[in-house]
């Protein structure tokens, strides 16, 4: 009879466990390093996109912080488009049918300057003597658009002729729903 040999630890044939750790190991890390490889090449592209729909005008820029002069300088920016969407929404039409309807035969309108924010409007005009720049004045006071109408300044022009009047008005102007 043969001899019985037993062997509890049978020989080993293939690669050691070691071995197939360190290969676990190194693709886990040649996979993280591709991960992030991608992740920045993604990043990249992203910006590049960000860019080009810049300059299409598809998105727009994002705005950086204002320090406080840029602030100020917004806010008086604000201000003065509002003021532009006062004066737009005040009734043009009704103040200037007012104006044309008032006899003016003595009187000529030079320039109208409102200013929609306080409700006010300033008149520059000449009349051709001094009772006719008086009733102007009266008649702006008497109409339904106007209301504290004040003679500011006036001048008598001595170097012409028939010596007109230039003067200066200012008044309130309120009507319906343009209050200021």
């Amino acid at each position: 009879m043969r001899r019985l040999m037993l062997d509890l630890q049978p020989a080993r044939t293939g690669l050691p466990a070691w071995a197939l750790l360190a290969c676990a190991l190194s693709l886990l890390l040649g996979t993280a390093l591709l991960q992030q490889g991608l992740d920045q090449q993604q990043a990249g592209l992203e910006q590049q996109l960000e860019q080009l729909d810049r300059q299409l005008g598809k998105r727009p820029q994002a705005e950086p912080a204002l320090n406080a002069a840029q602030s100020r300088e917004q806010a008086e920016k604000l201000a003065q488009m509002r003021s532009v969407s006062q004066q737009l929404q005040r009734p043009w039409e009704r103040l200037f049918n007012m104006l044309e309807g008032l006899p003016q035969d003595d009187v000529a309108l030079l320039t109208l300057t409102p200013d929609a924010r306080k409700g006010q409007l300033r008149i520059s005009a000449e009349a051709r003597d001094l009772e006719a720049m008086l009733a102007f004045h009266k008649r702006l006071e008497a109409s339904d658009e106007l209301r504290d109408v004040s003679l500011l300044n006036h001048e008598i022009v001595a170097r012409q002729a028939e010596h007109p009047v230039q003067f200066n008005l200012s008044a309130t102007w309120e009507n319906g729903n343009a209050h200021p």
